[in-house]
């Protein structure tokens, strides 16, 4: 249970969420993308309750579970396009995200053939193909080798210079930039 928990995120800003195992990470972000209730409290956009319009709040945000979501009996590309046809994005938007994750070589094959590196570089091009103000990403660069974690830095600074807010759970140190830091501590 979080008690006392009161912060705020501007656009621009990153907020890191640390913690050991179990201190309630994945948990708060899953409150933040609307996908859980607070027994008390409120989290608000921009001084509105995100349950008020929980449509809109959808529309706003970007969410990356720990879980890849990549369909195994999908191509790569396949799974994309699922996501572009989800967030009326262009299916225009589908190659380039591969190509700018790495991926483009492997559109063809199935995601159960990829590895959980590639998985994860398949969840994050879902972030490139329709913009939106907010980012959460529960643990994006597990599985990442030095490569995939420095593109997970730039595509974070380019978010925030859109005016974005990226808040993101990790174990790893990351190379972000004026991230701040919310330790969590208590086990949930």
């Amino acid at each position: 249970m979080f008690e006392n928990l009161d912060f705020a995120a501007d656009a621009g800003d990153a907020l890191w969420l640390a913690g050991p195992n179990g201190s309630g990470k994945s948990s708060l972000l899953r409150l933040m993308a609307g996908l859980l209730e607070p027994v008390d409290g409120t989290i608000a956009w921009n001084g509105e309750a995100i349950a008020a319009d929980r449509e809109a709040h959808r529309a706003r945000l970007r969410y990356l579970g720990h879980l890849d979501a990549v369909k195994p009996h999908l191509s790569v590309a396949e799974n994309l396009r699922f996501w572009a046809e989800y967030w009326d994005a262009p299916g225009a938007r589908v190659m380039p995200a591969l190509e700018r994750v790495g991926l483009a070589r492997l559109r063809d094959a199935a995601g159960r053939r990829l590895s959980a590196g590639q998985r994860r570089r398949l969840a994050l091009a879902r972030l490139l193909l329709a913009p939106a103000s907010l980012w959460l990403l529960d643990e994006p660069t597990a599985a990442l080798d030095s490569d995939g974690m420095a593109l997970f830095s730039t595509l974070v600074a380019e978010c925030r210079a859109a005016g974005g807010i990226v808040v993101f759970s990790s174990h790893d140190v990351l190379a972000v930039p004026d991230v701040r830091q919310l330790m969590l501590a208590g086990l949930v």
